[in-house]
């Protein structure tokens, strides 16, 4: 069910203006060790303003988000995840590729 969700939530950001979204990736303080712990921050995070996809990896220890940043920043995200015990440190944040090839 939260699959489906997040592909309509993805679909209309890109109806609405993809332009807008972007991708950020973090390495978090404390490292996710199990799928408890990629659960927790996908559990928690998906309700968080504007974020329409969450991806974990715990072989690269990052979490993916997909966000709308008419909605969010990484500044807001990362605060958000540290009210649930991690720390971000920013890999990356930049336009979803769909966007760069638009320009």
């Amino acid at each position: 069910m939260k699959n489906i969700l997040n592909v309509l939530f993805l679909s209309i950001a890109l109806l609405l203006g993809g332009s807008q979204l972007r991708m950020l990736v973090v390495k978090t303080t404390p490292e996710m060790h199990c799928n408890k712990c990629e659960t927790k921050i996908k559990k928690h995070m998906m309700y968080e303003r504007g974020i329409t996809k969450i991806e974990t990896s715990l072989e690269k220890q990052t979490v993916t988000f997909t966000y709308d940043a008419r909605k969010t920043n990484a500044e807001n995200i990362t605060k958000a995840m540290s009210t649930i015990g991690y720390e971000c440190k920013v890999v990356k944040d930049v336009p979803k590729e769909k966007d760069k090839k638009k320009k």
